[in-house]
């Protein structure tokens, strides 16, 4: 059964309306999930392990009587591990052993012992790079179980420096997935706790008898989880409101058209919400990758969310040329781009703007998602423009270092008593003009 993709062709006098209305996101908040999420984190707020055990034992249908009982034991995460089949333990142990390589070297990249240098006065300016004390990680565990994100979230907060790492993850109906405790067991989780939704947010947030509270709180979650995220900003830091998952494909048509249409579903099956773009100068290779989709959806489990996605937000789309085609990719800064072609990096020249670059026909966006190195955590909703993944330098803060000297502030005081006076702060003046021989 054919799937009624929407084909675009950029020499059409309305393209660019058409691709912003494909691209239309709109991250609309229900007014209903908003008040919902407010009332679990000022009960949490209020009245701590009480609320959180009263919301976990609604929502996730269990029957704990106290908050402790919902802390996986660091014994259970190893036993988790240990008992995977080998091939599942060797490939979970690889990917984290190369997202831990790879965050180690954008550690010494970034500077992480931070700098100092001194003037001809003798003054020192710096900067210390410290990371955080404490990091709450959100794992999903409702729909699916999601075992990268533990890695993705874990190990960079580990490789920055924090000393604790809490985990929390819901588990409906008391069931756990041994993947996800297996990978904490790997990532060096410190902590887990079977509690999700609002109400984790606002344990970590918040803190109460139990959980202790974080300085910042990374993953993914549901709309109640985005809206909890939203509202605790400030007290605590957060990661990022990430929307549906993207993938836009820049192809030259060299590419086997199948590996292009499986590529597609790769964020297609994500959910219905999810976004698939293929960009090539070929209008032959489209109808080949078209063909391709209509051929393999149907061995797809989960098709029904692909053909919707595919449906209501999925585009080929005919452009004049790969530069066009580089072009229209930094007008879409897509979370994850792929660019399929004989000469990959003469096209990545080109972007400025993508969560993450795929360069190669053999560069699949599955390989980034699991084990690559590079992190899966990818800023979404074109908000590439802007920002980053996620990364070491999540996980730490820098403070500024200022060692006056003696002869330093003969000059500095003077400048700044001026500025100050020029301001009409009058003490700020007078404090640099005590300094002055």
């Amino acid at each position: 059964m054919t799937i009624q993709i929407r084909t675009l062709d950029s020499a059409q006098a309305n393209f660019r309306q058409q691709l912003a209305h494909v691209l239309a996101f709109e991250a609309t908040e229900d007014e209903a999930i908003d008040r919902a999420a407010a009332a679990i984190l000022a009960a949490v707020k209020q009245r701590g392990d009480a609320a959180v055990l009263e919301y976990t034992n609604k929502f996730d249908r269990l029957q704990a009587t106290e908050v402790a009982a919902l802390e996986i034991p660091r014994a259970e995460l190893l036993a988790a591990l240990n008992d995977l089949p080998a091939p599942r333990r060797a490939a979970l142990q690889t990917a984290a052993d190369r997202v831990r390589a790879y965050h180690e070297r954008q550690k010494l990249e970034c500077g992480s012992a931070g700098f100092t240098y001194t003037e001809a006065d003798g003054t020192v300016l710096g900067q210390k790079v410290t990371p955080l004390d404490r990091v709450g990680i959100y794992v999903p565990g409702g729909k699916a179980a999601y075992p990268s994100s533990v890695l993705m979230n874990a190990i960079p907060a580990k490789v920055a420096g924090v000393a604790e790492v809490i985990m929390v993850v819901p588990t409906p109906d008391g069931v756990k997935n041994e993947l996800v405790l297996a990978a904490a067991a790997i990532a060096g989780v410190d902590r887990v706790f079977t509690i999700g939704g609002a109400q984790a947010v606002g344990a970590l947030a918040y803190g109460t008898d139990t959980i202790p509270a974080v300085d910042k709180i990374v993953g993914p979650g549901n709309a109640y989880v985005a809206a909890a995220k939203r509202r605790v900003f400030g007290v605590v830091g957060i990661d990022m409101i990430a929307g549906p998952s993207e993938i836009l494909v820049l192809c030259d048509g060299s590419t086997d058209p199948d590996w292009i249409a499986m590529d597609l579903f790769s964020q297609a099956e994500h959910d219905e919400l999810a976004q698939s773009i293929l960009l090539c100068p070929d209008a032959a290779y489209l109808a080949r990758v078209q063909a391709g989709i209509d051929r393999l959806i149907g061995e797809m489990p989960r098709q029904e969310t692909i053909r919707t996605s595919l449906t209501n937000r999925g585009a080929l789309v005919k452009v004049r040329d790969m530069e066009e085609a580089c072009e229209i990719a930094n007008f879409i800064a897509a979370e994850h781009l792929e660019i399929s072609a004989a000469e990959p990096q003469r096209w990545a020249d080109l972007i400025r703007h993508a969560g993450a670059m795929f360069l190669g026909r053999f560069s699949s966006e599955s390989l980034g998602d699991y084990c690559a190195g590079p992190n899966h955590v990818l800023p979404t909703s074109r908000t590439a423009r802007f920002s980053s993944p996620l990364g070491v330098y999540d996980f730490q803060k820098r403070s500024s270092i200022i060692q006056v000297s003696e002869a330093g502030a003969q000059t500095l005081g003077k400048v700044a008593a001026e500025l100050a006076y020029g301001e009409g702060l009058q003490a700020h003046a007078r404090s640099a003009e005590y300094r002055l021989k």
